[in-house]
């Protein structure tokens, strides 16, 4: 009765869901603020006076929300951290040092979905054959894998280096030997390490420039550096993106790639052979007035990463190594301490934070940044580890 495609699909496991207490959930780096105020009234206002708009169907294109994605990247620069505050403290006027686009991004180069999960599943569809290898880190985002059962697409799964940052040589050279396609999260997940710009630059300038090189940015607006600048001169460059972190709507799943034209036209193909309408409308309305408000998003990424740098600090002075980290989570663990031990001390304390029994990394806890209370009761539970 079931397809033998079935014995190829390995599900991905995300972080615990409790339902049986009430935690403190650091363990899916999920955004510990609610979206903007303006999010709220927005929905309030099209649910009271426009529900009859419920019974039908959502904008395909979501055309007005790829026209406000496009133009707060533009406003943005593309990395909210980088938001500094005017001499009065208002986040209104945000200002950028040094790292704008250095072109307009146009709605034609903006392709939502479902969450970034499912755009990475069309962008799978898309742009990998079936057989053919693509190269990832062999610690990074744990649904990689997952697509690549369901689209039995073979990876190549290059180590990191003893400093846990990616082996961009050894990444670059499997790619020219196997002249495959290339995917992964930068920030790093789980390490949470940045590849900075010009690092990505010198492999899209070695690797097949025929094969889709894809970056995924889920975590760059906590600090790291936004490739988006490199579009112009790589047309095999795609960038993913999502609403789920720095924009605080992991509840309404929605995603979006930043790429040129031709790759948004070939995207949209495949979605309309898959699903007209994956953006459901109080979605669409959610994603534009978040990004008419990204100065309200730039100031709470900015609290995340002072969080983020003294929770680090807070482990290293008691013996943990913690991997630089330009996300919204850290990676840490401490000699003499397993760390499946250590999950479970810590949420005998109400607090979750990720294990992974990943050989190699099984040791590590992922703990996602919360806000300055959340932290503080993580710093008293963790005081004696």
């Amino acid at each position: 009765m079931f397809s033998k495609r079935l014995d190829n699909l390995h599900p991905y496991v995300p972080g615990e869901q409790p339902k049986d207490r009430d935690y403190i959930k650091l363990n899916a780096n999920e955004n510990p603020y609610p979206p903007s105020p303006r999010v709220k009234n927005a929905i309030d206002n099209y649910v009271c006076t426009h529900v009859e708009k419920l019974g039908l169907y959502p904008d395909p294109a979501s055309e007005k929300l790829r026209e406000s994605i496009a133009e707060m990247l533009n406003h943005s620069g593309g990395v909210l951290s980088n938001a500094f505050k005017n001499g009065d403290g208002d986040y209104s006027l945000i200002s950028y040092v040094d790292d704008n686009i250095p072109f307009r991004v146009s709605k034609d180069m903006i392709f939502c979905g479902n969450g970034s999960d499912e755009v990475l599943s069309l962008v799978y569809y898309t742009f990998f054959n079936s057989g053919e290898t693509v190269i990832v880190p062999r610690y990074t985002y744990s649904f990689y894998p997952v697509y690549a059962g369901y689209y039995g697409v073979p990876l190549d799964s290059v180590s990191l280096k003893e400093d846990w940052s990616l082996d961009t040589a050894q990444m670059t050279a499997d790619a020219i030997k196997y002249n495959a396609p290339t995917i992964f999260a930068n920030p790093n997940a789980p390490t949470g390490i940045g590849l900075s710009r010009e690092g990505v630059r010198q492999m899209l300038e070695k690797c097949p420039k025929d094969k889709v090189f894809i970056v995924d940015e889920a975590y760059v607006d906590f600090g790291g550096q936004s490739c988006i600048p490199l579009l112009k001169e790589f047309p095999n460059l795609v960038i993913v993106r999502t609403f789920s972190k720095s924009m605080s709507l992991a509840g309404l799943r929605l995603g979006y790639v930043v790429a040129n034209p031709d790759v948004i036209n070939a995207l949209f193909t495949v979605k309309n052979s898959f699903n007209h309408f994956p953006v459901d409308v109080l979605a669409q309305i959610a994603g534009e007035t978040s990004c008419r408000d990204c100065a309200y998003y730039a100031k709470n990424a900015k609290k995340i990463v002072a969080e983020r740098e003294s929770f680090s600090t807070f482990l290293r002075e008691r013996g943990f190594f913690v991997i630089p980290s330009s996300t919204n989570f850290v990676f840490a663990k401490k000699d003499g301490k397993r760390g499946e031990d250590l999950y479970k001390a810590i949420k005998e304390k109400g607090i979750l934070v990720r294990h992974f029994a990943t050989a190699g990394i099984e040791d590590f806890l992922r703990i996602t940044i919360g806000t300055e209370e959340q932290m503080n009761a993580l710093k008293a539970a963790m005081q004696n580890m």
